[in-house]
């Protein structure tokens, strides 16, 4: 079993309260993901999210194929990070870390750091550099294009 990881940084212009509160409303996780992902929110959600929050989602990542995604947030820290991790889903493991800091002058980076294990054992592992791996980086190029898009840009990755 090999664990990955993929880690992204962004900065974009905005004031931390506002940047936090976008991406702490888990109401808003359909407007940066891709729209060829079928993304669904299944769960009744609340405007802020909170250590113990479970989130079901459906999600087609593969050939439309449906998959219910069930994520808890395990950390919050207002105004600093927050982590989720699948709890039933496609991946072995995944465990997402959100980091937001205030740069000043209007600017705020964010980074990202998931540690995941492909489904599948060694057949995940064959297809992980040609499939799984390029898969997550276009989801996140979609997140940054979008976020820049929302909020404007201010360079990053």
């Amino acid at each position: 079993m090999a664990i990955h990881t993929l880690s992204t940084t962004q900065t974009v212009k905005g004031d931390l309260e506002t940047i936090w509160s976008f991406f702490s409303d888990p109401r808003n996780l359909s407007r940066i993901t891709p729209k060829e992902m079928g993304f669904e929110i299944l769960s009744e959600l609340p405007e802020r999210m909170f250590p113990g929050m479970m989130i079901e989602y459906r999600v087609r990542p593969l050939l439309g194929i449906p998959m219910t995604w069930l994520t808890e947030i395990t950390h919050v820290e207002e105004g600093r990070f927050f982590v989720d991790e699948q709890r039933v889903g496609p991946y072995a493991i995944w465990h997402h870390e959100h980091h937001f800091r205030d740069l000043g002058n209007g600017l705020v980076e964010m980074k990202d750091r998931v540690t995941y294990v492909p489904p599948f054992g060694i057949l995940g592992e064959m297809v992980h550099p040609i499939l799984i791996r390029p898969q997550l980086e276009k989801i996140f190029a979609h997140r940054e294009k979008t976020v820049n898009e929302m909020f404007g840009s201010a360079g990053g990755r």
